[in-house]
Parts: structure tokens; C-alpha cells; sequence
């Protein structure tokens, strides 16, 4: 697609290909990375369009989009197939993604706060196009002092996305396109062996969409760490990592 992407690589052996969450990138996986390096595996973690250093989309992507790069990025990248996939949040929903779409590609799945999937519940809180109408409303009376703060407050105790609240740009559309996909329905097509991993705290997406993974994919095995919330990889990056190699292992 002619974008540049900045890819962390560290490490020898079969290939682990890590996609980050919505706002992170590479960096945010150092310890993890580094930890599974040492275990005897080629870790690779790309920062994705529009993340870190990489290059942002030339217009909004959906799901789609992104799907194609990925596909783009391991021919490129010359990643051998089957590898080891692990996906968080958003790069969880894109990996599972591929695991619908392109089983072949991998040899185990590994998903931690895997976003786009919601409960009967979390739907409750996906009337997006309803609050997007209200964001722009609220536009005409960006003149007034302290407007910013309160369009902040507004998306973190009413929409609940804060990812939205902080982007700007083609990115702020891309995520309103990326909100409207639920691959629900298409979870139990996935028939690699899976791994799921939830923080028991998590807020960004509920341990009942975990719950909900691992009852669709056949032999899942869940996990689900104590103390810990959605960023799994920041706040107990040892143990998220050896979850992880003892899976693959």
C-alpha cells in the first residue's frame, strides 16, 4: 500500500506476530517482546497505520482495510506461514479477523482484550451513530470556553470510547468506521487453537466478552488475570508473557 512501517523484530526461532491495541504501538510490547525473544521465538510487533511511527491511512479504513494491509504486511514481511498470532484489543479484533478469514495463516491465536465482540449487555452501549449526531451538534458550540474538557467528559462517562475522544483526523474517522463492525456471529468459524487472556478489571471491554470468545471457539482456553485491567502488556507484562510461551509451548 506504500505506507512505511516502523516494525520492531528481536529474537530467533518460529515467528510471533504481535498486533497492538487502538493508541499504542510497538513500544508498549518491550517486555513481552523481549521476554519471548529470549524463550527462543522471532517476535515481531509493527506499529500499524496511523500508530506510532508508521504512516498514517491516506483516507479512513474500515476493518477491511486493514485486513488487507496485514495480508500486504506478512507477504512482505516474508512471514512464513503458519505463525503464532497474538492480538490485543483492537489488533485483537483483527486478528480474529484473520483467523475467520484466512485460517491457514496460523498455527495458534492468541487474543487479550480482544475488541469488537459484544454481549447482550455491551450492545447496550454501541448506539454510536445516535451519539455521533449529538458530537455534532455539540460542534456549534465549540466556541465556548472549556468546551474541550467537557466534550472529553462527555465520550469518557456517557460514550464510554475514549479511543474516540482522543483521536484526531482521518484516525477519528477511521475508528467511527472500525465501531461499526460486531464479528460476533462470525467467532465460532475460528478453528485455530486459541488462547484467550482478559484482565479480571478490565473497562474498556468487559470479561464477559472474554467469556463470551471462549464459549464460540471450540477448545479455547481462557485466562483471566487478577489485579489487572485492560492493558495487559503495561500492567503485568512477566506474567501476560508467560501465559503466552507456556500456550505456545
Amino acid at each position: 500500500m506504500g505506507l512505511k512501517i516502523n516494525t520492531k523484530t528481536i529474537g530467533h526461532g518460529k515467528p510471533i506476530l504481535i498486533l497492538h491495541g487502538w493508541g499504542s504501538s510497538s513500544k508498549s510490547w518491550e517486555k513481552v517482546q523481549s521476554y519471548l525473544a529470549e524463550k527462543g521465538y522471532k517476535v515481531i510487533v509493527p506499529d500499524m497505520p496511523g500508530f506510532g511511527e508508521s504512516d498514517p491511512p491516506p483516507a479512513p479504513w474500515n476493518a477491511e482495510a486493514y485486513l488487507n494491509w496485514l495480508l500486504d504486511f506478512t507477504k512482505s514481511y516474508k512471514l512464513k506461514a503458519p505463525f503464532y498470532l497474538v492480538g490485543h484489543s483492537f489488533g485483537g479484533g483483527l486478528a480474529m479477523k484473520l483467523a475467520i478469514e484466512y485460517p491457514e495463516l496460523i498455527k495458534k491465536l492468541i487474543l487479550i482484550g480482544a475488541a469488537r465482540v459484544a454481549t447482550k449487555q455491551h450492545r447496550k452501549d454501541l448506539h454510536k451513530p445516535f451519539l455521533y449526531i449529538i458530537a455534532k451538534i455539540g460542534r456549534i458550540f465549540s466556541f465556548l470556553p472549556f468546551f474541550e474538557t467537557i466534550r472529553k467528559g462527555f465520550y469518557k462517562l456517557i460514550v464510554r470510547e475514549n479511543d474516540y475522544a482522543r483521536t484526531k483526523g482521518v484516525m477519528r474517522e477511521t475508528i467511527k468506521l472500525i465501531l461499526q463492525e460486531d464479528i460476533t456471529s462470525q467467532i465460532h468459524k475460528i478453528k485455530s487453537p486459541t488462547l484467550i487472556v482478559w484482565g479480571a478489571n478490565d473497562k474498556s471491554t468487559p470479561i464477559e466478552n472474554g467469556y463470551l470468545i471462549n464459549k464460540k471457539i471450540k477448545g479455547s482456553v481462557f485466562e483471566a488475570l487478577n489485579g489487572c485491567g485492560h492493558s495487559l502488556n503495561l500492567e503485568c507484562p512477566e506474567k501476560l508473557a508467560e501465559i503466552i510461551y507456556n500456550f505456545l509451548k
